[in-house]
């Protein structure tokens, strides 16, 4: 055992058996509830580098002034698609204070191990650097173009003190590209996916972005993989796979194609090293006092070793007096996979990340293309858990760094230009069921550079060809990124920085759509119902005085309830048109309230409002001995939230 400051001032282990842990006097508490939190996603490569006071902040009225001499679209979306902007973890520790103001209650921060050093092999072209962080090549240490494991401890030291928790992105099933395939004596990247048997270990990567000699094990840090229990050729599958189709197989089948396959990495055999992954996590949550972790590709581990890893990291948590350590599984296919994984894992498994059916049909209602049924109808899932506890069983998003369920990967609000759109599909984020996660920048508006220029912007929208480029802006705005493979900035090439842009940062909390975010976050935390309640869509009144479901498009009115106390969350989704709406509210509950009370308006951001913040809004009988209320002249793409308590 040592102390945390004497094992970050050593260089890291090469093993993680033996490898020296840390002793703490005391581990930073789990929330009771993690239905409490609001969760906030961001890429450390993409998020901030601490410098923003080194340059303007952006005039969202004049981008071109941001864009020096020269400009031209193909190498900025270049930059972005290819190369590291700076970003580290020191920076993001700079910004707590703006999140804390911004009302984030937990951080998700994309995986920071260290990665190839070198992007590419040697004598061949040049390959994207894996700035996103899911191609590791030492599990035991930090990548130095994101800082340090001090680094690291020190963030989530500062993270705590602000009652802000820390939840790390985690790869438990693969590794990067930290070795070449032995094919027919020839050493082969990605070789075709076999069933069966494992194709020959060829040569260990070295640091440069070449090969060692084969046979030779690594010894520098720099080469092959780290920790030494993963340089076995028995670690990984070995079994191939080019990135494409991975074919049929069933969900319970420990030997689908999926689940062995490599997809731009190193598929690890779970039967020989799940105990070494569980050790190596468990050794970041006792080093840098975690909160959570967020496993990737969760779906692609047989289940049996899923539910072994989940109990066995839940168990080792409650040991360091964390009772309620979250873990939360990605499961892509849709909504149905996930609910399976959500039975067959079992209570270790915290939530899964929804990505499917619900999160596209969420954007559909946000932007007025689909029936509000459609998204609440969602809610009634066939889970042997109560429709209130369901809340916990999901972390929700609007949009993410993959956004692989929506065509074409876009954040939301890109497509039709509106930083406004992100207000209404926040709102309904933060007040459904669910454990509401806001991916960065959202509260900023980012939505990509301007309409006119689009047509410059190669594969904008086009999924095959742009990919998940425009999803990651950095909002510290880089004049340049890093050179491929480096460290040093690569003069020759613009920074991608937000709205198109380069030298110029986001971190505006005077912004409107900061504002009108805060003040959701605000009421969220200060009323327990709107975490925690029931939720119900409410019916919408009609011209001839009845009460029907809104069509899409129209203003959508749901209840959270809790006990005695209800809110009622309402959402204008129109860009253009007022509303004023008639809507059901519990006539049980409130069959003798005079009054709800307005906690937030989004309106009152820049404007004026008949329903300002502390205003009441009369509850009304109709003529069936049903409640209502009415809401007057709810600008466009606006949220108000009201509580009868």
């Amino acid at each position: 055992m040592a102390t945390v400051e004497e094992i970050v001032g050593q260089p890291a282990p090469r093993r993680v058996q033996g490898a020296p842990w840390p002793e703490r006097q005391g581990y930073h508490p789990s929330p009771s509830d993690w239905r409490d939190e609001v969760i906030y996603f961001l890429l450390p490569d993409r998020f901030s580098d601490g410098r923003e006071g080194d340059r303007p902040l952006l005039d969202r009225s004049d981008l071109w002034a941001a864009r020096p001499q020269g400009w031209r679209w193909d190498r900025w979306a270049r930059s972005g698609r290819e190369r590291y902007q700076g970003g580290t973890l020191s920076g993001v520790a700079s910004r707590l204070e703006y999140l804390d103001d911004l009302g984030v209650t937990a951080l998700w921060i994309g995986p920071v191990w260290k990665q190839r050093p070198v992007a590419g092999v040697e004598g061949g072209p040049a390959e994207p650097d894996d700035y996103h962080g899911y191609a590791v090549q030492d599990f035991m240490e930090v990548d130095p173009r994101l800082g340090t494991r001090a680094d690291l401890v020190a963030l989530v030291r500062q993270a705590h003190r602000r009652g802000i928790r820390v939840i790390l992105d985690v790869l438990l099933n693969h590794s990067g590209e930290n070795w070449d395939y032995d094919l027919d004596g020839q050493d082969v990247v990605r070789p075709q996916y076999r069933a069966g048997p494992p194709y020959d270990f060829g040569a260990w990567r070295d640091g440069k972005g070449g090969r060692l000699p084969r046979g030779i094990v690594p010894t520098g840090p720099d080469h092959g993989v780290w920790p030494e229990e993963l340089q076995s050729p028995e670690s990984y599958t070995r079994a191939g796979g080019d990135g494409g189709s991975f074919g049929p197989g069933g969900d319970e089948d420990p030997d689908a194609p999926y689940r062995r396959a490599d997809w731009f990495s190193r598929d690890l055999d779970m039967g020989t090293r799940l105990q070494t992954m569980i050790e190596i996590y468990s050794y970041w949550i006792a080093l840098a006092d975690l909160d959570g972790l967020r496993v990737d590709t969760l779906k692609h581990v047989p289940l049996e070793h899923a539910r072994a890893f989940c109990g066995a990291i839940r168990e080792y948590a409650e040991r360091l007096g964390k009772k309620n350590f979250l873990i939360v599984g990605e499961v892509g296919g849709g909504d149905t996979i996930q609910e399976k994984y959500l039975k067959l894992v079992g209570q270790d498994l915290s939530a899964v990340l929804e990505t499917g059916e619900t999160r596209a049909t969420l954007r559909a209602v946000a932007e007025g293309r689909a029936a509000p049924e459609e998204l609440f109808g969602r809610f009634t899932l066939p889970l042997d858990i109560s429709h209130r506890a369901l809340g916990s069983r999901y972390v929700s998003m609007l949009d993410d760094h993959d956004d692989l369920a929506i065509t074409p990967q876009l954040r939301f609000g890109m497509a039709e230009s509106s930083p406004e759109r992100t207000v209404v599909g926040a709102g309904l984020l933060l007040f459904l069921l669910g454990i509401p996660c806001l991916y960065y920048g959202v509260e900023q508006g980012l939505t990509g550079p301007e309409p006119e220029e689009r047509g410059w912007l190669p594969g904008w929208g086009v999924r095959d060809l742009a990919g998940d480029i425009y999803l990651r802006e950095a909002m510290f705005g880089p004049e340049h990124p890093r050179e491929l493979g480096g460290h040093a900035p690569d003069p020759s090439t613009p920074g991608f920085g937000p709205f198109g842009t380069s030298g110029h940062h986001v971190f505006d909390q005077d912004n409107e759509v900061y504002q009108r975010v805060r003040m959701l976050l605000r009421a969220r935390a200060a009323h327990p119902v709107l975490s925690a309640g029931r939720q119900y869509l409410r019916a919408l009144g009609r011209a001839d005085g009845s009460f029907t479901a809104p069509a899409a498009g129209e203003v959508v009115g749901w209840s959270r309830i809790l006990a005695g106390d209800e809110a009622l969350c309402v959402v204008n989704p129109s860009s253009t048109e007022s509303r004023t709406a008639r809507l059901h509210v519990d006539a049980g509950l409130n069959a003798t309230a005079t009054a709800f009370t307005v906690v937030a308006n989004t309106a009152e951001v820049g404007g004026a409002t008949k329903h300002p913040v502390g205003s009441t809004v009369p509850v009304l009988p109709s003529p069936d001995g049903a409640r209502y209320v009415e809401i007057q002249d709810l600008p466009p793409l606006s949220v108000l939230v009201a509580v009868n308590r």
